[in-house]
């Protein structure tokens, strides 16, 4: 059930395994894709492991995240690491009284580390929290090729296509240190990491359904792990 849509009886009546909660951010994403990109993905691929399974609430989508590495650029909205981290932590313990776990569909990579915090902190308090990062080997960091992609997909009348433009080509892994310390503003001055050009609907298809594949996946092992206590 969505829960913006249902009423607290129809809840309590439902199956309660697992409750999908997406998570985004507000922040750039170069000249073409607008500012909720992140959380748009999380919230069409947690919609998707809604549809595809029973016994799932589908809560609304956490917008906000940490994206203080974007914060160069207007637009961009950060709650920070320790905000987000007790955003879910303190979401998991109310929720432990109604679902049997929660699963956190994440779409930014800069809440990785907050995310990671929050799950140790519930499983030392007895409560299932898994997290689950959209992702797939190969895709494009930032505003690149994949995400826009992915958006020519979803939600094709917000891509701006002829303002995409390539930017900072290096491997993620390389520009790490400087993004760190300086924020993609000084190794990209568009935002962008990869390369839009070339960017199709067709792709962005393609991704999507490996992307909900694979999130569908992680939520059968929460819900088998709820089953077995």
């Amino acid at each position: 059930m969505r829960l913006v849509d249902a009423t607290w009886p129809e809840v309590e009546a439902g199956g309660r395994r697992v409750l999908v909660v997406p998570a985004g951010a507000v922040e750039q994403h170069g000249p073409h894709l607008p500012l909720d990109t992140d959380a748009l993905i999380a919230e069409r691929v947690a919609a998707a492991v809604h549809d595809g399974r029973a016994d799932v609430g589908l809560a609304p989508v956490i917008s906000y995240g940490a994206s203080g590495e974007h914060a160069d650029f207007p637009g961009t909205l950060s709650i920070g690491e320790q905000a987000l981290h007790d955003v879910i932590v303190e979401l998991v313990r109310h929720v432990a009284r109604d679902w049997a776990a929660v699963m956190v569909v994440n779409a930014h990579g800069g809440n990785a580390r907050a995310l990671a915090r929050a799950r140790v902190l519930c499983a030392y308090e007895g409560r299932r929290l898994a997290v689950h990062h959209v992702g797939l080997p190969g895709m494009d960091a930032h505003a690149g090729r994949s995400e826009t992609s992915l958006l020519l997909h979803l939600d094709p009348a917000r891509v701006r296509a002829e303002l995409a433009t390539a930017g900072a080509a290096a491997p993620v892994a390389d520009l790490l240190p400087r993004l760190r310390a300086e924020g993609v503003r000084a190794v990209s001055p568009t935002g962008v990491l990869g390369d839009p050009r070339g960017a199709s609907a067709a792709e962005g298809a393609q991704l999507f359904g490996e992307v909900v594949a694979r999130a569908l996946a992680a939520h059968d092992r929460l819900a088998g792990s709820t089953a077995d206590g």
